[in-house]
């Protein structure tokens, strides 16, 4: 499911679903708020420019009604293989802000890389790769990889309905 190394998360998981499927669940922001975010949390608001240059702003509501906002801008797209993009917290306005002001560590990353592969698998499968530029001690401080866990499961359901 998970490895890490010093510099990065890297998570990997095989979905019965066409890469193409895949595809459009990451870049599609009406498939893309059915699914995203850990266990108990919502993802209310989802745009989507899907270009380099252009850029993504999403909302996970968590349990207790909070939203963590975030936004990033895409550095690469290679349809249906490959996306590269950056990753900050903002606020709803889109505007980057700190993640201390979500209470993460100081030396919580204030921009990430996050590179996403699909890579089509014999019998209409797909292996998804998330390579997330944090470092693992941080990862695991904060349950960075039980929350891709738990977010995984949520695309997996999704995509099992949407097959």
């Amino acid at each position: 499911m998970a490895a890490t190394t010093e510099k990065e998360l890297v998570v990997t998981r095989i979905f019965d679903a066409p890469r193409e499927l895949v595809f459009r669940a990451w870049t599609d922001p009406e498939h893309f708020v059915r699914w995203w975010g850990p266990e108990c949390f919502t993802a209310p608001h989802c745009t989507i420019d899907l270009r380099p240059g252009g850029a993504w702003h999403a909302c996970m509501r968590g349990p207790d009604g909070k939203d963590y906002w975030s936004k990033g801008v895409y550095r690469e797209i290679v349809p249906p293989e490959r996306i590269v993009t950056t990753d900050y917290f903002s606020n709803a306005e889109g505007e980057k802000i700190e993640p201390t002001d979500h209470g993460l560590p100081e030396s919580w990353p204030s921009e990430m890389l996050v590179t996403v592969t699909f890579e089509e698998l014999a019998g209409g499968k797909t292996r998804l790769t998330v390579h997330q530029s944090v470092p693992e001690a941080l990862a695991r401080q904060i349950g960075a990889i039980e929350g891709w866990k738990q977010t995984l499961d949520k695309l997996e359901a999704f995509l099992e309905e949407a097959s």
